[in-house]
């Protein structure tokens, strides 16, 4: 099924798919160090009773979580490899697992038609 859609609708295929973002380990230390740094600019504002130091807090501390959480870069596929294999992995003469399961797919309804 999943060859199929891959040849016979690239284009959506190309505009929705992708590989998984690989996670960007940087933004999210820096994140979470900017977001420890606003809670303790937001307890500093309390504790001074100061609201705009308390505010200023809160909003680097949203910052850094936006920062912390924020996605990768997506890696854009190929239509055309992705047509000739799914996993992108070499095979060692041996189909893979979800291979095996749509030729099985593919004889059982071959079989019904």
């Amino acid at each position: 099924m999943e060859r199929s859609l891959y040849q016979n609708d690239a284009d959506f295929v190309a505009k929705v798919g992708g590989k998984r973002a690989r996670p960007a380990y940087r933004s999210i230390v820096l994140g979470i160090l900017v977001a420890v740094i606003g809670v303790a600019v937001l307890v500093t504002g309390v504790f001074v009773q100061l609201p705009i130091v308390g505010i200023l807090g809160f909003v680097v501390m949203f910052g850094g979580v936006l920062l912390a959480i924020a996605p990768g870069k997506r890696v854009a596929i190929d239509p055309d490899a992705a047509a000739a294999g799914s996993s992108g992995k070499p095979t060692r003469g041996q189909p893979g697992f979800m291979d095996r399961m749509n030729d099985r797919w593919d004889k059982r309804q071959d079989g019904q038609q």
